[in-house]
């Protein structure tokens, strides 16, 4: 992954290409903690511009998902391939698409722009029903992970799903997480979330054979909605400015620290990132970074949800 995911084209007017360009497919997100308006917030804050393709709606507010509406796959496909056929894209980004017929639908896609990396993020479903995330997941590892460049998930997210069967007396590593991820087609997992002692959670890109960069940070005693679509959002767009893999990496867990950092509670339920972190004011950033922690519960998650020995 290199330098010519970036590549400017240059349109039939002579005007050359400006920020490069991200094909996102996710869904929307009422409460503005992730879905597109994650993606859009994220990868402009990094440089990039997004082609937001909708995949349906959740019901929701910032204490969790109620519920999610999709869009057909010929809704989805239509939108996808109307822009791609008009604006280069460097990068596609797949978040939640709701059902494996979308699966199906961007999986060819990705085949069609072969050599067009993919970076694919998978959220926690547990608000779902059994049924309905075991089809998922089963057409997500089938279809489309032979597509994707780099795999992006929670720790527990991508334990109970890549290595279920997983007996080991310690919890599989990284490593391990990503060789079950290479099993499938996939070269390079960002896993996040992995606990360390002191109070501090570790972020890892791996390969099967060696990890490739690393990011410890200090626990926000928070729990976040929306964390991991920032992160996936702007790893795609930092990909798609020329970044190489590891410095793209490095530089996503950097700014989602900073978004965890001064995140916000509108609401009464989870904490935000603020994607926008950058553009307050001093005085503005002090008052922002005292609020996410007030009536907060000890032993909050970093990210989502904590491990726990559930199916999913």
């Amino acid at each position: 992954m290199t330098d010519d995911c970036a590549t400017e084209t240059t349109p039939e007017d002579g005007e050359s290409q400006g920020l490069a360009c991200v094909l996102a497919f996710n869904a929307n997100d009422p409460s503005g903690a992730g879905g597109l308006s994650g993606d859009v917030l994220a990868m402009g804050s990094v440089g990039a511009h997004t082609l937001p393709v909708v995949t349906g709606a959740y019901v929701r507010d910032t204490s969790g998902i109620q519920d999610f509406f999709p869009f057909d796959e010929e809704a989805v496909g239509d939108q996808a391939r109307g822009v791609a056929e008009d604006v280069p894209i460097q990068v596609i980004k797949v978040g939640f698409v709701g059902t494996p017929e979308n699966i199906a639908l961007i999986a060819e896609l990705a085949d069609d722009y072969d050599g067009v990396p993919v970076v694919a993020y998978m959220p926690n479903l547990s608000w779902w029903e059994d049924d309905k995330i075991d089809d998922y997941l089963d057409a997500f590892r089938e279809l489309l992970l032979p597509q994707t460049s780099v795999l992006v998930g929670h720790h527990s997210t991508l334990r109970r799903w890549l290595l279920p069967e997983w007996r080991g007396e310690r919890n599989p590593g990284p490593r391990d997480i990503a060789k079950a991820a290479a099993e499938l087609g996939v070269p390079y997992t960002l896993v996040t979330g992995m606990p360390l002692p002191e109070q501090h959670i570790d972020n890892v890109l791996a390969s099967p054979e060696t990890v490739i960069a690393h990011e410890k940070f200090e626990r926000i005693e928070a729990v976040f909605a929306g964390a991991g679509d920032t992160l996936s959002a702007a790893l795609a767009a930092l990909l798609a400015t020329g970044m190489d893999l590891a410095e793209a990496a490095t530089e996503a867990l950097a700014y989602l620290d900073r978004c965890l950092d001064e995140g916000f509670r509108p609401g009464m339920g989870q904490v935000i990132p603020d994607r926008l972190f950058w553009a307050l004011s001093e005085g503005d950033e002090d008052e922002a970074s005292e609020g996410p922690r007030d009536g907060v519960p000890p032993g909050a998650d970093y990210f989502e949800v904590p491990f726990n020995e559930t199916k999913h």
